[in-house]
């Protein structure tokens, strides 16, 4: 079965520990307003790639990953081709490689589930804590990424907690404060630490070029103060927060 790749990038050092190759697959249910790659968004596009060339690839770069690195399926939302994934991922299993999956855990089915269970690490974007708001920038409900949490802490599989921090949308001490009391406090063990993300409009210039609205042209980036507070209010829920 093959997949719909939109684009690598190597030796990458954000998504995952150690150097990594980043494999972005294309497709996603979530349209969140920050989105950085609006291109990965629809299922049309991509380059369909068999899953080889991405063993071969990911063979090429092994020596460089040291002891912590490996590969990480990001998008676009890597789940939506989950059932393709299964078999890529235990070949590089076979070969010796760590695999990373970056997701908004908003996809369940038989092929998600089996994907967590053999990935050795879920890097969980949590958008926003707040129902409401959760849907006002992403377009669909947070129930089953709060579920995927859930079953990732049931059964034992580590993830990292990744948290935009946009300012007016998801910066607030209350949601703050309403996401470490359901994840912190040693509530979920698996969790291995928990990334604190400032906003940023690198992809404000695609928008521009596939004539869509960057709505999110009048929102500021984080200032030096809110980074900190932000940091302080997770800090008092986690001891393995870091800001990115």
């Amino acid at each position: 079965m093959e997949l719909k790749v939109h684009s690598y990038e190597s030796m990458g050092t954000y998504d995952g520990p150690g150097l990594r190759l980043v494999v972005f697959l294309q497709g996603c249910p979530f349209k969140c307003l920050y989105c950085a790659n609006p291109d990965t968004i629809p299922a049309e596009g991509g380059t369909v790639t068999h899953p080889e060339e991405i063993l071969k690839m990911a063979l090429s770069q092994k020596p460089f990953f040291g002891k912590k690195g490996g590969v990480t399926f990001s998008g676009g939302e890597p789940t939506v081709q989950a059932e393709a994934l299964v078999p890529l991922v235990r070949e590089l299993h076979e070969n010796g490689i760590n695999v990373c999956i970056d997701t908004n855990g908003g996809i369940w089915n038989r092929h998600v589930e089996e994907l967590f269970s053999i990935a050795d690490l879920t890097l969980l974007d949590v958008k926003q804590f707040n129902p409401a708001r959760h849907l006002e920038l992403t377009g669909r409900p947070n129930t089953q990424t709060l579920a995927t949490a859930a079953w990732l802490e049931e059964n034992q599989r580590p993830f990292w907690l990744r948290y935009v921090l946009v300012p007016g949308i998801s910066d607030a001490e209350e949601d703050i404060r309403q996401l470490g009391e359901h994840f912190g406090k040693g509530r979920y063990r698996m969790i291995r630490r928990v990334e604190i993300l400032p906003y940023h409009t690198l992809g404000k210039n695609k928008y521009d070029s596939l004539g869509l609205e960057y709505r999110l042209k009048d929102t500021p980036l984080n200032t030096k103060e809110q980074l900190e507070r932000a940091k302080s209010l997770f800090d008092e829920y986690f001891d393995c927060a870091v800001l990115n």
